[in-house]
């Protein structure tokens, strides 16, 4: 230790010489531009941490996000069917990516439940987000098309989506049971509703059919 010290010290005494010996206007120039260079380095530093790589799960009450947030995280559905009100938050390594362990970024996945009541907490989580997957009951939706549209309508204009061009996932599921409708024949009816194209696809969170939504966070969240 004693060593270390004794060698700082002969440095500093050097650079203190050098400064002595260079001009003011020099000198001024050379702490600018080192000033400068530690101020770039900090912001990108900062811009880079602050990178979003939150995907949102969002869509009315009962459609399945829970369920997909588990088969995401662990591979099963754990609480089976049951409508949670609570949100789910966890930042993890897809299951299907759990071999690449330490080779593949995290993500942060958060569940917002679909009751009225919380769905402000939507804009809580909306400015750190990469991007939506709006999930669907394809079983269930023409009896809740009408809401379903609504509140997609409200996520698709909220400022922050617009301006981040947030991108968005229309995930259909429960599509393996036999009464579902298609992933086709519910873009079709949505964009009745929305007068706009918006991307569909479709899968099953019971069965563990999430490969869809696995794609597209890989797609905004870069491994």
């Amino acid at each position: 230790m004693d060593e270390w010290v004794r060698q700082a010290e002969v440095w500093v005494g050097q650079a203190e010489r050098w400064i002595r010996q260079q001009p003011p206007e020099q000198v001024y120039v050379a702490v600018a531009v080192v000033a400068v260079t530690v101020l770039l380095l900090v912001a990108v530093s900062c811009l880079k941490s602050s990178k979003a790589n939150t995907i949102v799960l969002s869509g009315l009450s009962g459609s399945g996000k829970t369920i997909l947030f588990y088969q995401l995280r662990d591979g099963s559905t754990h609480q089976g069917t049951v409508t949670s009100m609570e949100q789910n938050n966890d930042t993890f390594v897809l299951h299907s990516e759990l071999e690449r362990r330490g080779k593949v970024k995290p993500v942060h996945v958060v569940d917002v439940p679909g009751h009225a009541r919380l769905k402000p907490k939507l804009d809580e989580v909306l400015p750190q987000a990469a991007g939506i997957v709006y999930v669907v009951d394809a079983q269930d939706f023409l009896s809740t098309m009408h809401a379903a549209a609504e509140y997609l309508y409200d996520i698709l204009t909220k400022a922050t989506v617009v301006k981040k061009r947030v991108p968005v996932l229309i995930f259909c599921n429960k599509t393996d049971k036999v009464t579902a409708h298609s992933k086709e024949f519910i873009k079709k009816q949505l964009e009745k509703e929305l007068y706009n194209k918006v991307t569909v696809t479709e899968g099953a969170g019971l069965t563990g059919n999430v490969s869809a939504v696995e794609e597209f966070i890989r797609e905004y969240v870069k491994a």
